[in-house]
């Protein structure tokens, strides 16, 4: 097959031009498919032939039109991630946005300026890649990521430079097309990657991105757009460690000034970190659990002694606070039975103690 699509040789370099032979492999692991080889010299650049004719400029205008009005878009910042001469860019300036690219060939930026399209001169080859003008709203990134040696960092450089409810829309040429119509013609080095639906949206996936539509375009071309993942909020948690702190910390006050003792039924991993990150710890006798194995060991951090439920007929307290998550009745029962209705008995539940009335 050719060494490349674009290093045409002229006439004084056709009796050196050879074909080559390419391994097409696939991941075990994502399902991806690709060649095993290097890439070719120019995969930083964007070289589009197509770039101004009717078809292209007519869905460029179609699926811009769609993501902003759809996504409430007007105003925003867009950066076109190899953008070529601007060709794609030019087009997004007749929408109420703001336009930026980015462009590895130093002619391509030059007469993209000429145009006045606002393009600076870069690549995204690492992840803390800043691209001038960022943060953005949104990236666009049309056929080019399967030309990519490591797609994952430049993803990675589009996720840092975008704010954090950004967003993309990225299209590439698709293996289902290729396959669906024998199309092994379709294959050439340039593309080093070969997606599908699956292992586009694994892509992007896996570097944080949220996939919000997908769709076949223009018979061949996989298109999607995603939202930046959003991150886990954890406040709760903290707050809910505060809760807990503050009854605790009330709890033991009152049994210190009645002089009463408590110890906790549930060598568990729960019971450990609160004993661990609470007053518990200092208050605690010894923490009771059934599991033979647990009992004669301590409890890490805290260093609280495990104990069988004998231990407490020689050594009663005056409340046990259960921390057992889904064994807290049988426990309770268990107490009441063995240990008489004058123990006080406690349980955490979500982010409380509560204290447990027999029924």
């Amino acid at each position: 097959m050719p060494a490349s699509a674009q290093d045409i040789p002229d006439a004084d370099q056709v009796s050196s031009d050879h074909g080559l032979t390419l391994n097409l492999c696939q991941c075990r692991g994502c399902g991806l498919v690709q060649f095993d080889c290097e890439p070719v010299g120019y995969y930083r650049d964007v070289i589009r032939s197509g770039g101004f004719s009717t078809t292209m400029v007519e869905l460029r205008k179609s699926q811009y039109e769609h993501l902003i009005e759809t996504y409430h878009l007007q105003g925003k910042k867009f950066i076109e991630v190899g953008c070529g001469r601007g060709e794609f860019l030019s087009v997004l300036t007749r929408f109420p946005v703001e336009c930026y690219g980015i462009e590895n060939r130093e002619d391509l930026v030059k007469t993209a300026k000429q145009e006045g399209l606002n393009v600076s001169r870069g690549f995204t080859e690492e992840e803390d890649t800043v691209i001038p003008g960022g943060p953005f709203d949104v990236f666009l990134s049309f056929n080019f990521i399967e030309h990519q040696p490591d797609p994952n960092r430049m993803l990675q450089a589009i996720y840092n430079n975008l704010r954090e409810d950004g967003m993309g829309l990225i299209t590439v040429p698709s293996l289902e097309y290729i396959l669906e119509y024998d199309g092994f013609y379709e294959l050439i080095r340039d593309h080093i990657a070969y997606f599908t639906f699956d292992t586009l949206r694994f892509l992007l996936e896996r570097n944080g991105f949220e996939v919000l539509e997908q769709e076949m375009v223009n018979r061949d071309t996989i298109s999607m757009i995603v939202k930046k993942r959003q991150k886990l909020n954890a406040a709760r948690l903290q707050e809910s460690f505060h809760v807990i702190n503050k009854e605790v910390n009330e709890f033991i006050d009152h049994l210190t000034d009645e002089g009463k003792s408590i110890a906790i039924w549930g060598a568990s991993h729960q019971g450990f970190t609160l004993a661990a990150t609470t007053r518990l710890g200092e208050k605690v006798s010894y923490i009771i659990d059934s599991a033979p194995f647990k009992q004669g060991k301590f409890a890490p951090t805290s260093h609280l002694a495990i104990v069988s439920p004998d231990y407490f007929m020689e050594h009663p307290v005056d409340a046990i606070l259960i921390v057992a998550p889904g064994y807290t009745a049988e426990i309770a029962g268990i107490i009441r039975k063995r240990f008489g209705s004058e123990v006080e008995i406690l349980a955490l539940k979500s982010n409380h103690l509560e204290k447990l009335e027999e029924s």
